[in-house]
């Protein structure tokens, strides 16, 4: 299960990693920040990422099939459990633990 959740998680976020590279630190962060307060909450990290889990529930129940998953199969994977995915990525991103990311640590890849 942790296996197809890390699958998910990286086809969720390459569209992010994508726009990264080609933008700048600062201009990454705009994209999270909905509030405009120079900082990216756990919410506003997880509310963006979740648009790719989103994308790929094709039948809007919640829960990505088997057949929804990058690849067609593995194990059904809900929004509740990739959300709290994100949120265990959002706090290795938070390297300082103020509870928010900077333009500096969002840009930086997960440890």
């Amino acid at each position: 299960m942790k296996k197809h959740l890390q699958l998910l998680a990286i086809a969720c976020a390459l569209p992010a990693a994508q726009a990264r590279a080609q933008a700048t630190p600062a201009a990454y962060l705009q994209r999270f920040d909905r509030d405009g307060d120079h900082r990216v909450s756990a919410q506003e990290y997880v509310d963006r990422l979740s648009a790719g889990f989103l994308a790929l529930d094709t039948n809007h129940d919640g829960t990505l099939a088997p057949a929804e998953l990058p690849g067609g199969h593995g194990r059904a994977v809900t929004l509740v459990q990739h959300q709290a995915n994100l949120r265990r990525q959002f706090r290795k991103l938070d390297r300082n633990h103020d509870g928010v990311l900077d333009a500096r640590e969002l840009a930086q890849p997960p440890q």
